[in-house]
């Protein structure tokens, strides 16, 4: 062999670091996660995620001589895995780890949304169904990736997901059978199941006091429902005129009351428009909320409504803490471009659950990495670094380093000077004579 290659950063080491972080084999057995026999499934898993660093696929994966395919594909297919579970147990546990460096003032946050989980050219794969786009306003053959992630405003970890297909029998396109309650979860509301994403995490431990979300979830009965569990929501409005609120006595939709607002003698503030106080009723109960105006950037006479059932919150805090959710799109972002989000060949619904939480888990790595370095690079850089290797370096300068490392220690302790000088003489004489001819010249 002529040449020695590194890796900037092992994905190995990496891994093993991690697995010692959150407890990896005691956490798979309590997400059901074992085999009785055979290779252990942390091997399984480090191959996995060592797979979606260097961005292949199983099929296309460098085989193990440890295991089969076949084997990895068995472990994600396994209808009693509890993959949601898994992930949640990561999740808390490098919650607690990050939160040794974390102020105790600072706020912690929960984050909801859904993202496009696309099966194109699928015809037989489990749940799969037509979903409507937000983005693109329109349909496509998938899954929405219901998501709940953790913030500190400096980290984000995903704590939890469903992955959603559809009710209605007119857009159901594979095989349906809700016989489980992770199948049955697939095709309920959105909003429901995102409530039962954030029980989950406020049974786990969780002590964010906020939940934040966009404007596909903010509903009145949203943040009725997160108020019963003590917790105050933080969303974007619809500018529509199905939702009415009540100020100063008057019921009125957002519109309405920007146009009250607008014609009133209020000045605007530097950093929002207006700032007030209304409130709700969903099933009897009624809620204070105060809803702040924001100027929509690039865009003139246009505006954005957040709303917050946190009446203590500033307009300017208000701000600061919606522009948080912004995390959650750049997970989506580093997942679909970097960690093999939608790239699979996997046709079982508890296969695409496991492959989502292993890109979650991969997610938690890179988070992991940027948190404790000191340099400021993205998590696409640390995705890079985990597979670039270094330039190629020569034998020959390999032993020249090492020698003269040797060499600055008989400098430091010049009593051993003589033993060195013995051990090289003899070390130069074991080699073959091309290399004792390189490293003279070297």
């Amino acid at each position: 062999m002529s040449t020695i290659q590194q890796n900037t950063t092992n994905i190995h080491h990496s891994f093993r670091h991690f697995s010692k972080l959150v407890h990896l084999s005691a956490t798979l057995h309590r997400a059901n996660i074992s085999k009785s026999r055979g290779v252990r499934t942390e091997m399984l898993f480090e191959w996995l995620l060592t797979t979606i660093f260097n961005r292949y696929s199983i099929f296309r994966a460098e085989k193990s001589p440890a295991f089969s395919k076949r084997t990895v594909r068995n472990c994600l297919n396994n209808a009693h895995t509890n993959w949601q579970r898994l992930v949640q147990l990561i999740g808390v546990q490098l919650i607690e780890y990050v939160q040794h460096f974390t102020d105790d003032r600072r706020r912690q946050a929960l984050i909801i949304d859904d993202s496009l989980f696309k099966r194109e050219f699928s015809q037989k794969t489990e749940l799969l169904a037509r979903v409507f786009d937000h983005d693109n306003q329109r349909y496509f053959k998938g899954f929405r990736a219901l998501t709940l992630g953790w913030s500190d405003r400096n980290t984000f970890l995903p704590l939890h997901f469903a992955l959603m297909s559809s009710k209605n029998p007119q857009n159901q396109l594979g095989l349906f059978k809700t016989t489980d309650q992770r199948r049955s979860q697939a095709v309920r509301k959105m909003n429901d199941v995102a409530l039962e994403l954030v029980d989950d995490a406020i049974a786990s431990g969780i002590k964010a006091k906020y939940v934040l979300f966009d404007s596909w979830f903010a509903s009145p009965r949203m943040f009725a429902e997160l108020v019963k569990r003590h917790r105050d929501g933080i969303g974007m409005l619809k500018k529509t005129k199905k939702v009415y609120f009540r100020y100063r006595g008057r019921e009125m939709d957002v519109k309405s009351l920007y146009q009250l607002l607008l014609r009133s003698k209020w000045s605007t503030k530097s950093d929002y428009l207006y700032s007030s106080v209304v409130k709700f009723e969903v099933d009897g109960n009624v809620v204070p909320m105060k809803l702040v105006f924001v100027s929509k950037r690039g865009k003139t006479n246009q505006y954005l409504v957040l709303a917050t059932t946190k009446l203590s919150l500033k307009p300017a805090e208000i701000i600061q803490m919606y522009g948080r959710r912004w995390q959650i799109e750049c997970y989506f972002k580093v997942a679909k471009q970097y960690l093999q989000f939608d790239q699979t060949q996997i046709q079982s619904y508890d296969g695409l659950c496991g492959h989502l939480a292993m890109v979650m888990l991969s997610y938690d790595i890179l988070a992991l990495a940027q948190r404790k370095n000191v340099d400021n690079r993205t998590l696409g850089d640390l995705f890079y670094d985990y597979g670039r290797p270094l330039p190629d370096i020569k034998l020959a300068q390999a032993l020249s380093w090492l020698l003269k490392m040797i060499n600055g220690l008989g400098e430091k302790f010049t009593q051993i000077n003589d033993i060195l000088d013995s051990i090289f003489a003899e070390f130069k004489q074991a080699l073959p004579s091309n290399l004792v001819r390189l490293l003279d010249n070297a």
